[in-house]
């Protein structure tokens, strides 16, 4: 799989301009682009997850929610120079990915040989910070693939719940694979989602972070590293019950869940980032095992058309990479340049370009 970053932005593109047509005043009021739009950073194609079985890891995906493989083999020694990880650590891969989907993938990564591993948010709770807390995916059936993710001996924050969000009617749920590796499951009932294909498991559309100043995580996506910003916008419960994020009930209706989603491109279902600050919750911070080869969820990768424009960009902004190579084989993206950030919390947020 060679993905290219116009390939995947000429969509989106498409999906503007289809937006905006039907009303040119409407389009001369329309906020600015994100300032991402400029270099083409298009919605992220993959999460790199760190695992010590792969295909445990990856069997829920696969044989419940009808994911297919795309592909597997072993990481390049330019990828593990590109992570600063010892000559003796090997390591191997597998790339899986929704029906007909090119993006929203996740590659498992198994680091042998890597000493003092370990869970990058391990026994954590949500309101723990540091490390990326879920990787989002939609079903027309999340009860089913509760259930399948239970079977497996998976466990979960909740049983699924329903409630109402910005004017769409969900049910949600998170449940966690091996390593503490949350899979958040999103089925929403009404109005009816068309965006892009569903069915027993979608691709991955978001990812969602813990952070201790949601404002300050939010500033860092949309004024450094220059995305669009989709929502911002607190949430309570509004009755005292049990929910998807272990909130005891009789502090549900007092406690306000500040939520944010950034993406580079604007409109859009996919390529997102969340954050989520619980207000008086004072969680541990895990960012400093934020880092391979612990395991846990890694980083997102986005492709950029114009990378060293954009790279320059961030450096204005103060953002210094904190990872980068060039000419790095990645198996499914070809010879790469590439980097990675960090966020205020730790998580790591990858930009590349194939040659």
């Amino acid at each position: 799989m060679r993905l290219t970053a116009a390939r995947v932005l000429a969509a989106a593109s498409l999906a503007v301009a289809a937006a905006l047509l039907p009303s040119p005043a409407a389009a001369a009021d329309a906020p600015a682009p994100p300032a991402a739009v400029r270099f083409e950073v298009a919605p992220w194609t993959e999460a790199v997850v760190s695992v010590a079985d792969l295909d445990a890891s990856a069997a829920w995906l696969l044989a419940d929610g009808g994911w297919r493989e795309r592909m597997r083999g072993a990481v390049s020694r330019g990828e593990l120079d590109y992570w600063g990880l010892p000559k003796t650590v090997s390591g191997a891969f597998l790339l899986v990915c929704a029906p007909a989907a090119e993006t929203g993938c996740i590659r498992y990564v198994r680091f042998d040989n890597a000493e003092g591993q370990r869970p990058i948010r391990l026994a954590a709770r949500p309101w723990d910070t540091g490390g990326i807390f879920s990787i989002m995916l939609r079903s027309e059936n999340v009860p089913a693939l509760f259930d399948a993710a239970i079977a497996r001996g998976w466990w979960a924050e909740s049983p699924p719940y329903a409630f109402r969000f910005g004017g769409s009617d969900l049910v949600n749920v998170v449940v966690r694979g091996p390593h503490g590796v949350n899979y958040a499951l999103y089925q929403r009932d009404a109005p009816p989602f068309e965006s892009f294909p569903v069915g027993r498991l979608s691709q991955a559309f978001n990812a969602m972070r813990m952070v201790r100043d949601q404002p300050a995580a939010l500033a860092f996506y949309r004024d450094r590293l220059g995305f669009g910003v989709l929502f911002d916008a607190p949430f309570t419960d509004p009755e005292p019950r049990a929910n998807n994020f272990s909130v005891p009930a009789n502090l549900a209706t007092t406690l306000v869940r500040r939520a944010a989603v950034a993406q580079p491109v604007l409109p859009g279902e996919t390529g997102r980032v969340e954050m989520m600050q619980f207000e008086g919750f004072a969680g541990r911070d895990l960012s400093q095992f934020a880092v391979p080869p612990n395991w846990g969820i890694i980083s997102l990768r986005y492709p950029v058309t114009d990378l060293e424009g954009y790279r320059t960009f961030l450096a204005g902004n103060s953002v210094a990479p904190a990872y980068a190579a060039t000419a790095v084989a990645i198996t499914g993206i070809g010879s790469a340049d590439i980097f990675a950030v960090r966020d205020p919390d730790g998580n790591l947020t990858e930009f590349y370009r194939a040659r």
